[in-house]
C-alpha cells in the first residue's frame, strides 16, 4: 500500500504528536497514538500484501493469491530482503502448478534472499528437489532433500522426504 518508508515516517509522526499530547496534558490521547504508531512499524517488517496472500494461500484461492502479490509495484525497492524472500517463495508456489523453469528461478531466489521461517526453507528446498528429479539431475536432488531433511525438526514434511526418497530409487 504505502512505500516502506512511508510507513516509517508515518509512525515517526504518530509518536511525536503522542508525545506532543502527552506534554499538552492529553495523556489518553498521547498513549493512544503512540501505540497506534506500532501498526505501520509492523507493516514495516510485514508487508498487508504478503500477508493477505498467505490468507488466500491458506484457503487454497490461488487466484486470490496471485492478485494480492500482483499489487505489489516493483518488490526490489518496496520490500525489505525478507518480504522480497517470501515475495519470491509465494510466487513459485503458485508458478510450480504450471511453470516448473520459472518456478525453480522464483525458489532459488527466495533461499537466496532469505526466509524467516526454518519450515519455509525446507519446504523451498522440498520443492526444488522435486523439480530437479523432474528434471533428472538427481545429485542436486540429494542435495536439496537432504537439507530440507535437516532443515524440518517439527516433522511436518517427513511423508513428503520418504516419498520423494522412494521415487529418487526408481531413477
Amino acid at each position: 500500500m504505502f512505500h516502506r518508508n512511508i510507513k516509517l515516517i508515518i509512525a515517526a509522526a504518530l509518536i511525536l504528536l503522542g508525545v506532543w499530547q502527552i506534554f499538552d496534558r492529553n495523556i489518553g490521547n498521547g498513549i493512544f497514538l503512540i501505540l497506534l504508531s506500532a501498526f505501520p512499524i509492523l507493516l514495516y517488517f510485514r508487508n498487508e500484501y504478503i500477508l493477505l496472500a498467505f490468507l488466500k494461500l491458506r484457503k487454497q484461492d490461488f487466484d486470490g493469491a496471485k492478485r494480492y502479490l500482483d499489487k505489489i509495484k516493483n518488490p526490489d525497492t518496496a520490500l525489505v530482503r525478507k518480504q522480497q524472500g517470501y515475495y519470491n517463495y509465494l510466487n513459485g508456489i503458485m508458478v510450480s502448478q504450471t511453470n516448473l523453469n520459472l518456478a525453480e528461478k522464483y525458489f532459488k531466489k527466495a533461499i537466496e534472499l532469505g526466509l524467516n521461517m526454518n519450515q519455509d526453507l525446507a519446504l523451498a528446498k522440498l520443492q526444488l528437489a522435486g523439480i530437479s528429479m523432474t528434471k533428472r539431475r538427481k545429485i542436486e536432488a540429494q542435495k536439496y532433500l537432504s537439507e530440507a531433511e535437516k532443515l524440518d525438526k517439527q516433522g511436518m514434511l517427513r511423508d513428503q522426504v520418504k516419498m520423494m526418497k522412494t521415487q529418487m530409487k526408481k531413477i
